[in-house]
């Protein structure tokens, strides 16, 4: 098997990014770069002679790294990613991270070496070093659907305090009490969360920090948390799902256990994706204008990669409760 570029970074004891840095003839320590050096030596391992060569040069080509391509609302954000970059003259190269951070860095080294103009980094993304290194280096950034206060670069994304906001309030006006909410670990849930307490709080009710819980990007996790949700002496009567994958599995657990949508349990997911109106009961959501978000996205990274535009911006736009079949009136024995 060929060397890579992880593997130059590991025997070196330095980060990916030195790596890409010392291929790319830029500046760098001395030591690091002649660890570097010998080890890419030692393991034989060539660059892309064509990557070097087109360095600095435009390609007309934007990285695009997203988390989860499992996920339906993500891959609806790629295509129309795709479509708007090639309505502006702009090829799209699209890798998939799983949330790895190492990933991040890989990814990202890698397309640097292909020389592309410019990346958006869909999601949660982990390793924020490797953002400030690009911002460094003057790489155009541009982030969608999160944002980083601490950073000077620009974002797309929605409202997520409010979006929570709705879902709570909506619960609530049906006579829920109890609502838990299942999470991803990423700064868009936590704003969710932060918005659903808000409501609660707003109305005089409880929180019940014990049913607010995480799972991880996978199904089989998400369904086992909210089994135990579901399980629990004293269950919820609604569960607040941070995205509509999660609030899919939510469904799938709840038909385990021969719970009825909406009448034992309401549920609400978060994107609109296309899978929540073929759910059975179509899914209550939030909706992300996913098109203007995805175009204007694009635009800010290609004002950026032709020097247009130095000035980095923060858009946030409004989500839309959708309201269809999975949320229904609480029943009153299961009422605090």
């Amino acid at each position: 098997m060929k060397p890579t570029i992880y593997d130059v970074a590991k025997g070196a004891g330095v980060s990916i990014a030195t790596v890409s840095k010392v291929i790319n003839n830029l500046h760098v320590g001395k030591k690091s770069k002649e660890k570097v050096l010998k080890v890419m030596k030692e393991l034989n391992y060539k660059p892309s002679v064509l990557a070097s060569a087109l360095a600095g040069k435009p390609t007309s080509t934007i990285g695009f790294l997203l988390p989860d391509l499992a996920n339906p609302f993500v891959a609806e954000m790629a295509r129309r990613v795709e479509d708007r970059a090639h309505e502006r003259g702009f090829n799209l190269v699209i890798c998939s991270t799983d949330f790895d951070s190492e990933k991040e860095a890989l990814y990202v080294s890698l397309l640097r070496q292909k020389s592309v103009d410019g990346f958006i980094l869909a999601g949660s993304f982990k390793n924020v070093e490797v953002i400030k290194e690009l911002l460094e280096e003057h790489v155009p950034v541009v982030l969608l659907t999160e944002s980083y206060p601490s950073l000077s670069v620009s974002s797309v994304k929605v409202d997520d305090f409010i979006g929570g906001y709705e879902v709570a309030s909506h619960l609530i006006s049906l006579g829920h009490e109890k609502i838990a909410v299942i999470a991803e670990d990423a700064n868009s849930s936590q704003e969710r969360i932060r918005g659903y307490k808000q409501a609660l709080q707003d109305k005089g009710l409880a929180i019940y920090e014990d049913m607010i819980v995480t799972s991880d990007s996978s199904s089989e996790d998400a369904e086992r948390v909210a089994g135990e949700l579901l399980d629990a002496s004293d269950p919820p009567t609604a569960i607040f799902a941070a995205n509509d994958k999660l609030a899919i599995c939510v469904l799938h657990a709840a038909r385990e256990r021969k719970l009825s949508i909406p009448d034992d349990l309401s549920v609400v997911g978060f994107d609109n994706s296309v899978l929540s109106k073929s759910t059975d009961p179509s899914l209550t959501t939030v909706g992300q204008p996913i098109q203007d978000m995805c175009s204007q996205v694009v635009d800010f990274l290609i004002e950026e990669i032709e020097g247009k535009s130095t000035t980095k911006q923060r858009l946030v736009m409004l989500p839309q409760l959708i309201i269809r079949k999975s949320t229904g009136v609480c029943r009153l024995k299961n009422k605090i």
